[in-house]
């Protein structure tokens, strides 16, 4: 729990620098995070390549390691076609098509912004932002309740880059390709999946 407030500090302290513009312009716009992002993958890789745990996991589960994203689909458009009959102005299909970003907020809401409008392409970015937030708190707590696939769950397709090292720090490298797995494969189904849904 520690890890998961020590990161959610971390990115609170960086939007309070970022409000209050207390670095140089061309230091905000650049793609310095995206680098970082590479480096993070880059050490990640090497502790999965070095760890004779992951690829014994990754044969173990066989053909089922599709079922993790599968599952994650299913919940993801369930839990939002539910959560949509309590709300008045938000279809079914409104609902999924914002659940259906899982967790890719830049995407998804572009998406739905285009071919919706406005409103529900906000409501899919601050959606999927509290999906990804939520996952960087609250993993070990999944892990604990629910197995330690459910903070892969819960993070959805930001499971193969932001949310991945709190997974792998609770639940073990030897998850950290499964985790990756997962959000490469929903990260690739995500502008096909809102589209269908939204259009």
């Amino acid at each position: 729990m520690i890890g998961s407030l020590l990161v959610l500090l971390f990115f609170s302290f960086g939007v309070i620098v970022g409000f209050f513009k207390h670095i140089p312009h061309s230091i905000a716009n650049s793609r310095l995070s995206e680098y970082a992002l590479y480096i993070l993958m880059f050490l990640v890789g090497i502790g999965m390549g070095g760890d004779k745990n992951t690829w014994h996991t990754l044969k173990k589960a066989n053909g089922k390691i599709f079922l993790v994203p599968l599952t994650v689909i299913i919940g993801s458009l369930l839990g939002a076609g539910l959560f949509s009959l309590i709300l008045a102005d938000i279809s079914i299909k409104e609902a999924m098509a914002v659940g259906s970003g899982f967790g890719y907020y830049s995407l998804s809401s572009i998406i739905i912004t285009k071919f919706h409008g406005e409103t529900l392409g906000v409501i899919a970015l601050m959606a999927n932002m509290i999906r990804e937030l939520s996952t960087l708190i609250i993993a070990p707590i999944l892990s604990v309740l629910f197995g330690k696939l459910a903070p892969i769950a819960a993070g959805g397709a930001t499971s193969m880059d932001t949310t991945l090292p709190i997974i792998t720090k609770t639940v073990g490298k030897n998850y950290a390709i499964i985790s990756v797995f997962s959000g490469v494969i929903l990260t690739m189904l995500v502008p096909f999946i809102v589209t269908f849904l939204i259009k």
